[in-house]
Formats: structure tokens, C-alpha cells, sequence
């Protein structure tokens, strides 16, 4: 048991993290929707109802839609781009380890032992899950958020919109974009401060004595 969570540890801690903050949004949503709602004189709603709404699917699907999108455009972006002296780049004055043809060894994965277009899926296959969760979450992101913006027209005393008129619209895309640009922005940081900073420990640095424009 102990080496099972020593081996671990990472995903368990974050997992725990990602349920504490979505326990924690859903109750704060939860109190602010009743709010909302006792200002236009509409009755309180249960917690499971608002688990169940637009309003929470859209504010959740909108933050993940964001962070699968960067780490889509990061994992992709990373074969072919290079940042001298960043820890989250390969090094562009030699061929790195992950851009070797994969051969099949004993403990390889079983893809790569079948060979095939299973190999050339599986070789692709983690840029192709994100890609897969963004457009997910873009399309919950974008029918929560019609289903959220029609319900607010009809308090005012407005037609409904059609999903399509809702995407192509200003508000779908002012919430989407004002989470894609800080996502940009934080990898951004990252790859630029990893050049000239370090973290003694961790493997997103480079080792503390290794030259600013090396390589870890």
C-alpha cells in the first residue's frame, strides 16, 4: 500500500485537489445561482437540481474546454517548435529520444508490439485524447451555454436563440477566449521562465548548475 502511493502520489494529490475545488465551485455556484434566483423572485433550488443545470455545466465545461485545449496545443506544438534553454522543450541541436522510430522490446506496450495502424494510433494517441476532451468540452460548453443563455431571454421576455446563432455569437466566444488567452499565456511563462529559473527537485527544471541556454 505504501509503495502504491509513493508511486502515485502525483495523480492522487491532484485528483484530491481537482475534487476539493469542484466540491468547492459547486457550493459557491450553488449560493450564488439561489441568490440570483431569489432577486428575480424565483424559488431556492436543491444542490443535486443545480449539479443538473445549465449554469454549473456551462461555468465547468468552459474552464475544461480551456485547459485540454492547452494541453493539446502544447503537446502538438512541442514536435516541431523548439525554446533554447527551456525545460519544456526538446533540444533543437540533437535528435531527442521521443523522435526515434519505436521498436518493440520486452515490457513494450502492446500497440507497439501489434505494429500497424494501431502503432501509428497509438504513436499519436495523447495529443489525440486532448483534442478529443477539448472538442467535448466545447460542445458542453456550447449547448449548456445556449440552453443558459435562452433561459435568461425568456426572463426577459425575449425569443428563444438557436444553438448555432448562440456559438457564432459574442458571449460564446468572449467566454471562451478570456479562458484560451491566460491558458496561452501561462505555458507562455513557463517555457520562457524554465530558461533562466530552477526548482531543485522537480522535473519541469532544469538541473540548478545547468547554463541558462543548455539543455537539462
Amino acid at each position: 500500500m505504501r509503495r502504491a502511493l509513493r508511486d502515485n502520489g502525483l495523480s492522487i494529490v491532484l485528483f484530491g485537489l481537482f475534487v476539493i475545488a469542484l466540491v468547492g465551485q459547486a457550493m459557491a455556484g450553488w449560493s450564488v445561482y439561489n441568490d440570483d434566483r431569489l432577486q428575480h423572485g424565483l424559488a431556492q433550488i436543491g444542490l443535486f437540481a443545480y449539479l443538473g443545470s445549465a449554469q454549473f455545466a456551462e461555468a465547468t465545461a468552459e474552464n475544461w474546454e480551456s485547459e485540454f485545449l492547452q494541453m493539446a496545443a502544447f503537446v502538438v506544438l512541442t514536435i516541431f517548435l523548439y525554446q533554447r534553454g527551456s525545460s519544456e522543450s526538446k533540444d533543437p541541436d540533437k535528435v531527442e529520444r521521443v523522435d526515434t522510430e519505436p521498436t518493440s522490446a520486452p515490457g513494450s506496450p502492446a500497440p507497439v508490439i501489434m505494429g500497424g495502424w494501431v502503432l501509428a494510433l497509438y504513436r499519436n494517441s495523447l495529443s489525440l485524447a486532448f483534442i478529443v476532451l477539448f472538442l467535448l468540452s466545447f460542445l458542453i460548453h456550447g449547448v449548456s451555454g445556449a440552453k443558459l443563455d435562452n433561459l435568461r431571454r425568456m426572463e426577459h421576455g425575449q425569443p428563444p436563440e438557436a444553438l448555432l446563432d448562440y456559438v457564432r455569437g459574442s458571449q460564446f466566444w468572449f467566454e471562451s477566449l478570456q479562458n484560451w488567452q491566460s491558458e496561452f499565456l501561462a505555458i507562455l511563462a513557463m517555457v520562457v521562465l524554465s530558461i533562466f529559473l530552477r526548482q531543485q527537485g522537480s522535473p519541469e527544471s532544469k538541473p540548478v548548475a545547468t547554463p541558462h541556454h543548455k539543455h537539462g
